[in-house]
């Protein structure tokens, strides 16, 4: 009997031991036991000596002031009952300090419209006399992208695609425009398309000193109309929105100029034609200078557009370029525009020698100097400080597979001075006080959490002061686990190119076993998988997979970001064709390899990676066995204009481009497990295309799988269904591969 209560006990120790090792979809998924600790999003004050953050306390939201040196509290400055009384059920959800500091624009009651959009019911609070006041009363509907003038006497915000004016001093409502009409004119925000792929909502800006507001007006009324049915109801509920696809008609898109105090608006003349963006437009130090941003269909010509009221203008404003920059290809759109204080010029970011860099320019367009490593891509640009005349951004390093802080100061004559303000290896991000007294740094690399300090930036070298998140909670979760990481590398491709890869092993890997691969991929513009910092869930899932036998490798096909312009742009005009070459290459690469099964090569990717997994099933249906393609593009005519033609031109000039890359031209092809899930209200990648993608496999007899979520967008998320999702994926490959 001893003997037998002995074995028992070491079967349930050996059985614990195996619960604390093994990675499960629940633990991954369905709960925030690993998951990692960060810093919420801090407003730095006036004085650069202290932030602000947003905290749950007890179940009530408060606005607390922090000090940057000790992180102890400071003092409240408003909380849920402050603004909209005792017994209120309200919460607040954001806000924004006026430029004094004295007031408080809060909103509550938020929906969300498409990817960082949403409506919402604003309150102005003030700091003073402690009271709060809607800034448009509620029956009249919800607001978007409220913000104060700098001068704190008005708060512009948009409803009903028109934009209007708070004056918070008289609490009056001057609406600016009249024409907003849902699905017609948009007036102060953005459409569908800007919103994605300029990532731009505002579309409004205050000069400096708060007189005259700018704002775009988009004109939607002939771009086609795509709509969703929403299900749980007797009758689905029909969604409709403007999205011009390639090649289609895009909104007609203007500048406009209004004088507060004139009561006077004037139109920014940047060109007649209809075809054309402006992706960006911002005020420059000077209140009297507008300066947009112009670019053609192709996205190969931009210019900066100035215009200038310094005299009493017409209706039309007249403006002059003062700088251009073009391409064979594409130029990209970035956030790095910043005019200088003092009216010499601007920075300016562009690929034009090929790495992505900072260069100073006079207001003329003349180049001054070149502010960054000329060998390699700035990534981020976090701001200048006009004081030191320094600016802060990241640079690529490491063949792009990491990143780190740099900040380069302009000395007499324009001389620079690069420094790195991180040292730690991995994947570096850093946010500023507005003195840039301040760095708080966020660390990590592929095996380790992030870790965010904080530093004082005010002499020659960095000073770290202390730890704001170490997250060794579960740093010590993950020790038991034994989880093999990833190993760094780079393949040639039968191009010649090397590319980076990085490959989990399963645990106690035995070269003279055979493993099953599973390779997991995006692989488009915009997006590198093969960097070194912590991907949380997914990097959990990757390893879970290890844990059940796999090899798991991602690699970055020609295309991908972080090693200059001529890689980047090498699939112009043939989205698809490099890409699904390289992956076929990494395939048969694998295959060659000690410890692989070459007979079970897997592939899994979402969005871009999953057109690149469709393309790997059919072009590539001879070295992939199983592929899960979530949410695919299955062929490009179905996708955004802006986007697409940044990349391809339109199907009208480059058909061939568009068909001889896209998946549901090559069903026929597959041979393999093929699996098709998509969220039935993805309003990005349109459900269309798996629903043609599928019509192509029928056509050809052949078989798949298919599995839809109804309701969900692009992100395929909310309640269980991230868990159910990656439960269907694992099992897929379990009994495929």
């Amino acid at each position: 009997m001893r003997k037998v209560l002995f074995a028992l006990t070491l079967l349930l120790q050996f059985s614990f031991a195996q619960s604390q090792s093994a990675l499960t979809n629940e633990i991954i998924w369905a709960s925030q036991e690993l998951s990692a600790e960060g810093i919420d999003a801090f407003n730095s004050m006036n004085d650069g000596l202290h932030y602000t953050q947003l905290d749950d306390v007890n179940g009530s939201m408060v606005i607390t002031q922090y000090s940057f040196e000790t992180g102890q509290k400071v003092g409240t400055i408003a909380s849920d009952e402050d603004v909209f009384g005792k017994g209120s059920k309200k919460h607040i959800e954001g806000y924004e300090f006026s430029q004094d500091e004295t007031m408080l624009l809060v909103y509550t009651n938020s929906t969300p419209i498409y990817r960082y959009s949403f409506a919402a019911n604003y309150y102005v609070h003030d700091l003073k006399t402690h009271t709060t006041a809607p800034i448009a009363a509620l029956e009249k509907g919800p607001q978007m992208l409220a913000g104060f003038s700098p001068d704190n006497q008005w708060i512009a915000f948009v409803r009903d695609n028109n934009l209007f004016a708070y004056h918070t001093k008289d609490k009056t409502e001057l609406q600016i425009t009249t024409d907003g009409i849902k699905n017609k004119i948009i007036n102060g925000a953005t459409d569908w398309v800007y919103e994605e792929e300029f990532a731009i909502v505002k579309g409004y800006q205050w000069s400096p000193i708060g007189n005259r507001i700018a704002w775009l007006r988009f004109d939607e009324s002939e771009v086609p109309e795509y709509g969703m049915d929403m299900y749980g109801s007797l009758y689905p509920e029909r969604t409709t929105f403007k999205y011009p696809k390639a090649g289609e008609k895009n909104s007609i898109v203007d500048c406009y100029v209004y004088d507060l105090a004139l009561r006077q608006q004037h139109r920014v003349d940047v060109g007649s034609e209809k075809e054309k963006y402006l992706p960006r437009f911002s005020w420059t130090s000077n209140n009297d200078r507008l300066c947009v941003m112009k670019m053609n269909r192709h996205q190969n010509l931009l210019e900066l557009k100035l215009a200038d009221m310094s005299t009493p203008q017409p209706f039309e404003l007249k403006t002059t370029t003062i700088l251009i920059d073009s391409a064979t290809t594409y130029v990209d759109v970035n956030d790095a525009l910043n005019f200088l204080p003092d009216g010499s010029g601007f920075i300016w970011m562009s690929e034009k020698n090929n790495f992505n860099q900072l260069f100073l320019m006079d207001m003329t367009g003349k180049e001054l100097a070149v502010l960054t490593d000329a060998k390699t891509d700035v990534i981020d640009f976090y701001g200048f400080n006009p004081i030191t005349k320094t600016c802060y951004y990241t640079l690529s390093t490491s063949s792009g597979t990491e990143k780190q802080v740099y900040a380069s100061t302009i000395g007499k004559k324009t001389k620079v001075e690069c420094r790195a303000l991180s040292q730690f290896k991995g994947n570096n991000n850093a946010s500023f006080s507005k003195s840039y007294s301040y760095m708080v740094l966020t660390s990590s690399n592929a095996s380790t959490p992030p870790v965010t300090r904080l530093f004082n930036i005010s002499g020659k070298q960095p000073t770290e002061i202390r730890t704001l998140v170490s997250n060794e909670k579960l740093i010590k979760r993950l020790e038991p686990l034994h989880l093999t990481g990833k190993q760094f590398s780079k393949f040639p491709n039968s191009n010649g190119d090397s590319l980076n890869i990085w490959i989990s092993y399963p645990p106690n890997f035995d070269a003279q076993k055979k493993y099953p691969v599973l390779v997991v991929i995006y692989g488009g513009p915009g997006h590198n998988t093969v960097v070194n910092q912590w991907e949380g869930k997914n990097y959990l899932w990757h390893q879970m997979m290890t844990q059940k036998g796999y090899i798991v490798a991602s690699v970055d096909p020609r295309g991908t970001q972080f090693r200059g312009r001529k890689f980047k742009h090498a699939t112009y005009m043939n989205l698809g064709k490099l890409e699904t070459q390289d992956f076929i290459d990494f395939a048969r690469w694998m295959k060659k390899q000690k410890g692989v099964d070459a007979d079970r090569i897997g592939i899994q990717g979402w969005s871009y990676g999953g057109y690149m997994t469709s393309l790997c099933m059919t072009k590539g249906a001879d070295d992939y066995k199983t592929g899960v393609a979530v949410a695919p593009v299955t062929n490009w005519k179905y996708y955004d204009s802006i986007y697409t033609e940044r990349f391809m031109r339109t199907p009208q000039e480059n058909n061939s481009g568009y068909e001889d890359n896209s998946p549901i031209n090559f069903t026929q092809k597959l041979k393999g497990h093929y699996l098709l899930i998509h969220g039935s209200a993805d309003d990005n990648v349109h459900f269309q295309n798996t629903m043609d993608m599928v019509s192509a496999l029928v056509k050809n007899n052949k078989q798949f799988d298919l599995m839809v979520y109804p309701n969900k967008n692009h992100g395929i998320y909310g309640g269980n269904t991230r868990l159910h999702l990656f439960t269907k994926i694992t099992d897929y490959f379990l009994e495929n591969l």
